[in-house]
């Protein structure tokens, strides 16, 4: 299944942040530390157009600490780019972001030179909360739910500083499959464009292969070797008593505790991607789309042939074959 949710909102966001650009000092990105590969926004990259980049790794205290260390590498060995992780709850998150995006625009941050800056982010990923923790007040609506905050505001973060926010926005299409499971996975995605039950299954495969100990310790079932994501699903429904009449097991309700416990961090903290893990998927995905966009151009140029719109191509002429009963004497 392809998970895809671009709600008319983020359409206007896209536009918003197009027109805001301009005149933007450094770009802030908020990332799910959990999934820094599949939260961070391709189409931000477009749009900011080479601006300086400060990642934020927010949630880093459910994501697997390790893991994080290898993301906040991969990205501070970027050109023009700085990496900081983040709890959003935290008290004092300030002073880190200002002063990241001073050593990103050192020249930038005074009252006749303003430090200008647009922090963005997936839906979900915790902004709302982290600009009420930098203002000290209930500056935005939060919540557990994908998509909450729907206008562009500005903020005095200090002197000289001034914070553009956005509304959360994916993009139009995700071409790496894995990137769409984990975002559905955290929250980041509409409830009603994925099914649970798939998300939960493909949630389950990796944490067997990855984070064993931490489903046997919180469901108290064995990982076995060879243990499949659908036994697995059924196993922690029937010892969560998500069961049904005759003792089939209500996989959608086991499905919904393993994404809630996930999403929650009671589960463990889990990382659900590595920087070389999801080069790899980005790899895959955009050779498969590059396959899939050759076909789509081939039918659509049937398509202008067989009406007529565009001539059909001309054969190239290869040389005449020698006639092999030809005779070389008159």
């Amino acid at each position: 299944m392809a998970i895809q949710w671009f709600p008319g909102h983020m359409h206007l966001t896209k536009k918003a942040i197009s027109e805001r650009i301009k005149e933007i000092d450094v770009v802030i990105e908020l990332l799910d530390a959990r999934l820094p590969g599949s939260s961070a926004n391709p189409m931000l990259a477009e749009l900011t157009s080479g601006k300086p980049a400060l990642k934020v790794l927010n949630k880093q205290d459910l994501a697997d600490p390790a893991r994080t260390a290898l993301w906040l590498d991969h990205y501070n060995s970027l050109p023009a780019t700085r990496a900081i992780e983040l709890d959003a709850s935290a008290t004092t998150p300030a002073r880190r972001l200002i002063d990241a995006c001073h050593a990103l625009a050192p020249t930038r941050g005074s009252m006749v030179k303003p430090m200008r800056v647009l922090i963005c982010g997936i839906p979900n990923v915790g902004k709302s909360t982290l600009i009420n923790t930098l203002t000290g007040k209930r500056a935005t609506k939060t919540g557990d739910e994908a998509g909450i905050t729907k206008v562009e505001q500005r903020l005095v973060l200090a002197d000289g500083f001034y914070l553009w926010d956005t509304p959360g926005m994916l993009w139009p299409r995700i071409i790496v499959a894995k990137s769409g499971y984990n975002l559905a996975a955290s929250g980041a995605i509409g409830r009603n464009a994925f099914e649970e039950e798939e998300v939960a299954l493909e949630l389950l495969d990796y944490l067997i292969k990855n984070y064993p100990a931490a489903l046997e310790a919180r469901y108290k079932v064995k990982v076995t070797p060879g243990i499949t994501d659908e036994q697995l699903l059924e196993e922690i429904g029937r010892k969560r008593g998500a069961v049904l009449a005759k003792g089939r097991v209500n996989l959608q309700k086991a499905a919904e505790i393993v994404i809630y416990e996930f999403r929650s961090a009671t589960l463990g903290r889990v990382t659900l991607e590595t920087p070389d893990e999801f080069a790899g998927w980005l790899a895959a995905g955009q050779k498969l789309d590059a396959e899939r966009q050759v076909k789509k151009d081939k039918i659509e140029t049937n398509r202008l042939i067989k009406f007529k719109k565009i001539p059909r191509p001309v054969k190239p002429r290869h040389a005449e074959s020698a006639d092999p009963d030809a005779s070389d004497t008159p």
